[in-house]
């Protein structure tokens, strides 16, 4: 009888101590799920803590990356298309804060025109439309910033969102530009399609929304999808012959200190030609860099 009490008694002790512990876990996640920010992205103020946390960090000062690659295309009307080339591209920037639900956004941006069989960086390129061997001119844009305010130039904040499944947040951002091109056809006559610059750059942004709402995170894994319709580039010498590239790319988000864990044709052509772009702007400044500002720059200055 002894015996038996005994293994009776264990039992009890450990079904005593299972319980505790699941009511111990228990009281845990409802701690837990308490903590949750609940953002309501359709409140400008939550839906730009959001994007901040996506695009970048709450935490002032913190850089991040967002690396990608992908293909290019050439597309003219009537015509199949042809695969150009690829790519292999960052994004390097910082938030700071300047004010209540203020920000600036201060980012450099290379990105490397790449042979599409070696993947290796183009430094000339033989173009099927012109049958001409050109001069590759990489994308070293110094500053790309933005503004970041409740009420800005363009109305309100508010980035749209769409939630796929239990977790997953999509937040897109679709710009369309037009604007006088800084490559005006009468000076540049071989390096421009028109007088006004338009294209289309399409952002998609995924996350999860559990993660979105943890306050000990101030900035959340992210991948993304960049989808870019625009002109000829200027040293394809394209004049103003009919047809748009189309740029189709996908990456994710990485810390500044994960630098070296992009692909190093990527890192070390960077790092052996311009290693300013290894950071971030250190201050706020305008107008930004673009393909076309930068063309003519090094252009005129021959």
């Amino acid at each position: 009888m002894k015996k038996i009490s005994s293994i009776f008694l264990l039992l009890v002790t450990f079904l005593a101590f299972s319980c505790k512990e699941k009511a111990e876990n228990s009281s845990n996640e409802l701690a837990e799920a308490s903590k949750s920010l609940n953002l309501d992205l359709d409140k400008p103020v939550d839906n730009m803590t959001a994007f901040i946390k996506v695009r970048g960090s709450l935490k002032d000062g913190e850089e991040i990356v967002f690396y990608a690659n992908g293909k290019i295309y050439g597309f003219v009307d009537g015509e199949r298309d042809k695969p150009l080339m690829g790519f292999e591209m960052y994004n390097i920037g910082k938030y700071i804060k300047t004010g209540e639900n203020q920000y600036n956004l201060l980012t450099n941006e290379v990105l490397l025109y790449t042979d599409l069989k070696t993947g290796e960086v183009l430094e000339t390129f033989d173009n099927p439309y012109t049958g001409e061997t050109v001069d590759v001119v990489h994308v070293w844009n110094s500053p790309v910033n933005q503004k970041a305010a409740l009420e800005g130039r363009y109305g309100k904040w508010g980035i749209p969102h769409q939630k796929f499944g239990d977790d997953q947040i999509c937040m897109n951002a679709d710009i369309f530009l037009k604007y006088p091109s800084p490559l005006p056809i009468k000076d540049f006559p071989e390096n421009s399609q028109s007088d006004d610059y338009e294209a289309a750059e399409l952002f998609q942004f995924f996350f999860s929304e559990k993660a979105i709402n943890d306050p000990n995170q101030t900035s959340v894994p992210c991948t993304i999808s960049w989808t870019r319709l625009g002109p000829w580039l200027p040293w394809l010498k394209m004049a103003q012959r009919p047809g748009n590239m189309v740029y189709q790319g996908a990456g994710y988000k990485l810390m500044e200190t994960d630098y070296d864990k992009m692909p190093k044709v990527l890192t070390e052509y960077v790092m052996a030609k311009h290693p300013e772009y290894r950071h971030a702007p250190t201050e706020y400044s305008s107008p930004n860099e673009t393909s076309w500002t930068y063309f003519k720059k090094i252009s005129t200055s021959k």
